[in-house]
């Protein structure tokens, strides 16, 4: 579903991103793991179109990103859950969702979808009216999450998700994720947290000082030593 081929971007002077490839076959979880500030963020938000790459090329569903634009980016399927959340504070957690959908037009769609977020995350339901300022941490990224759902999306890019959670609430998260995943939906997921992460993906890419220097399945990245040691704490 995604290819990404010699990326490399650059902030000012600061060369973030050293020609990486990577792949995101269709319905598979990837995740990419890396320390803080070593070019997770700045992958996906050069997917979504929020930064333009100097080199390299993006590749969706076959199609060349060069040019397309991030709203047209999110039209074609290209969802993102940002880090930190960033909801509508001021808004209802039923308008936060619904913004999500801003691109659409197929009414009836739209209701299953909202459907199929609060069956995923009851207490939204059970919070509609409320604004997204009176949520919890865990709950607010919940709403992030269904916020992006609500797109339609056919490639999740979900930056963080578990950052500042309690470890109860990253457990309910993954197992979102999970769900999300058992229904056929392609996610591509950067984290800190690699133990999570890799309990939940297929694959996986480490990532260090803007260069992918590891890849392979989960489990077997779950089972290195030198990832354990620098990334799971064993």
């Amino acid at each position: 579903m995604l290819r990404i081929e010699n990326l490399d971007v650059f902030y000012g002077g600061i060369h973030a991103l050293r020609g990486i490839s990577l792949n995101v076959p269709e319905g598979q979880v990837v995740t990419l793991i890396g320390a803080n500030g070593a070019g997770k963020s700045t992958t996906l938000r050069s997917i979504c179109g929020l930064v333009q790459p100097q080199n390299g090329r993006i590749i969706f569903q076959g199609r060349d990103m060069a040019g397309v634009k991030a709203s047209e980016r999110v039209k074609q399927g290209i969802a993102m859950v940002p880090e930190g959340r960033r909801v509508f504070t001021n808004l209802s957690v039923l308008d936060n969702l619904l913004m999500g959908a801003y691109t659409r037009e197929d009414k009836v769609g739209i209701e299953e979808d909202l459907e199929k977020v609060y069956n995923l995350f009851p207490v939204l339901q059970e919070r509609h009216a409320q604004k997204a300022l009176t949520l919890s941490g865990g709950e607010q990224q919940m709403l992030a999450v269904g916020r992006a759902l609500m797109s339609g999306p056919k490639l999740l890019l979900m930056d963080e998700p578990s950052l500042g959670l309690a470890p109860i609430l990253v457990s309910d998260l993954y197992k979102a994720v999970a769900q999300i995943h058992a229904e056929g939906l392609t996610v591509m997921l950067v984290e800190q947290n690699a133990h999570a992460a890799l309990q939940v993906a297929d694959y996986g890419y480490v990532l260090e000082i803007g260069q992918i220097v590891l890849e392979g399945p989960s489990a077997e990245l779950a089972d290195n030593e030198d990832v354990k040691k620098a990334y799971i704490g064993a």
